[in-house]
């Protein structure tokens, strides 16, 4: 537990990204796109089984890129269907990309090219969805993303320990309980909402929703990275953070949690006709 909290207490300059906003934090998706899929790939090769890097960086850089015409904060919100459209296209380009690395069947394997197209819709595709949000003139919601995905997490951790009977998911995590579960949605929504309250009272109850629906995707994202390591056969992605293993493990329920808020932005300003 203590390196944990030292852990975090590292990382809690990466608030002050947040507070940037703009190309800081898109730089900050791009590196945590790039390190993401890097340390995912890397775990494919326990199973023998390789994607391709380079696929993978350049596609995840290309995706990045269109952002860089709207400018950031500074400039007018892009319309969601012009988002829409930039992203099918790219999606096009990264699925049809990963097929096509498949063609040397001599060489390759069927699971090399969808590992390939796994990897960058998983990591990159949902990663970016932070820059989505800072783009939105309701970029504030920025920080639910991260509040509810680290405060479930803390949460339902403290709950766990103390409260926990249950077992929620054995054969992914053995240690998460069905009493830590309901903590941490109870402590992500009461944060979202205490953040709501004080930065943008008119909003507080969305952000009380967001925090719910956010938390539990934020433990679904963390599921599912458990779901690929106990196949790959490791305990961690990687070794970069003390006591929390690697970018992955680390951020995998904030790249979760990312599409679900902007998506949720998207039909409260009626883009969505909701």
């Amino acid at each position: 537990m203590k390196t944990r909290i030292i852990s975090g207490l590292i990382m809690a300059p990466l608030l002050i990204v947040l507070y940037l906003g703009g190309w800081f934090l898109w730089a900050a998706a791009l590196l945590i796109a790039i390190m993401g899929l890097q340390e995912f790939y890397k775990g494919w090769n326990n199973l023998d089984v390789h994607p391709s890097k380079e696929i993978g960086y350049i596609m995840t850089v290309l995706l990045f890129v269109t952002a860089i015409p709207y400018g950031g904060k500074e400039s007018a919100v892009p319309q969601f269907y012009e988002n829409m459209m930039v992203i099918c296209i790219w999606m096009f380009l990264a699925v049809a990309s990963g097929m096509i690395y498949g063609w040397k069947i001599d060489k390759r394997g069927t699971y090399d090219a969808a590992a390939t197209v796994t990897g960058l819709v998983y990591i990159p595709f949902f990663t970016y969805h932070m820059v989505l949000i800072d783009m939105t003139e309701y970029s504030l919601f920025i920080w639910i993303v991260v509040i509810a995905a680290f405060g479930s997490d803390i949460f339902a951790y403290f709950t766990g320990f103390f409260l926990g009977k249950h077992k929620m998911a054995p054969n992914l995590s053995p240690k998460k309980t069905i009493e830590g579960a309901v903590g941490g949605l109870i402590g992500s929504s009461l944060l979202s909402w205490l953040f709501g309250f004080i930065f943008m009272r008119e909003m507080a109850v969305v952000c009380l929703v967001l925090g719910l629906v956010g938390g539990a995707a934020g433990m679904a994202g963390d599921l599912t990275a458990s779901m690929f390591k106990r196949k790959m056969g490791i305990k961690d992605y990687g070794t970069l953070i003390p006591g929390h293993g690697g970018i992955m493990d680390r951020f995998d329920s904030v790249i979760f949690v990312a599409p679900v808020v902007y998506y949720a932005i998207c039909a409260l300003t009626g883009i969505l006709n909701i």
